[in-house]
């Protein structure tokens, strides 16, 4: 999970197989010896194919938050300029969900849906997020509050 570093620019392969490369940062903040809060950033490159690529292309953007699953691939290539054999550690995404809100601080989704969970296989969402009905919103509701209230029976919950 993290913020798309740049822009994304959509390619085809000849056989007409969407392409798309993007950058994630990913932040973490932890606690030093003294006390101080200590910012993480690690940046990670992400390859997306078929329609998850299409999908990131026209919602993404830099800055977008968004939550990809996939596996890890090495890429080794020798460098013209020096000889060298040089290697990367890419994510190759099978898996991803838009964050943020319509419109507001990330994942631009003009069907006004807050999100959708996007597979390799097809590129429909599985299991979009849910939005509150537009009175309630208006009211100051949230999703939350339709959510039924489960009482603490004390189980304990074995994980």
């Amino acid at each position: 999970m993290g913020n798309v570093t740049r822009d994304i620019e959509l390619r085809a392969t000849p056989k007409g197989t969407s392409v798309a490369d993007i950058g994630l940062a990913c932040n973490r903040v932890r606690m030093g010896d003294d006390g101080q809060k200590i910012e993480e950033v690690t940046f990670v490159d992400v390859t997306l194919w078929g329609r998850q690529a299409e999908v990131a292309a026209q919602y993404l953007g830099k800055g977008k938050p968004v939550f990809i699953e996939g596996r890890l691939q090495m890429d080794t290539w020798t460098d013209k300029e020096t000889g060298k054999q040089r290697s990367r550690l890419k994510v190759v995404g099978e898996g991803m969900q838009l964050l943020g809100s319509p419109g507001g601080g990330g994942g631009n989704n003009q069907g006004g849906q807050g999100g959708g969970d996007y597979n390799q296989g097809g590129g429909q969402p599985s299991a979009p997020m849910q939005q509150a009905p537009q009175d309630q919103q208006s009211q100051g509701g949230s999703p939350a509050s339709n959510m039924p209230n489960f009482q603490d029976e004390g189980d304990d919950i074995p994980f």
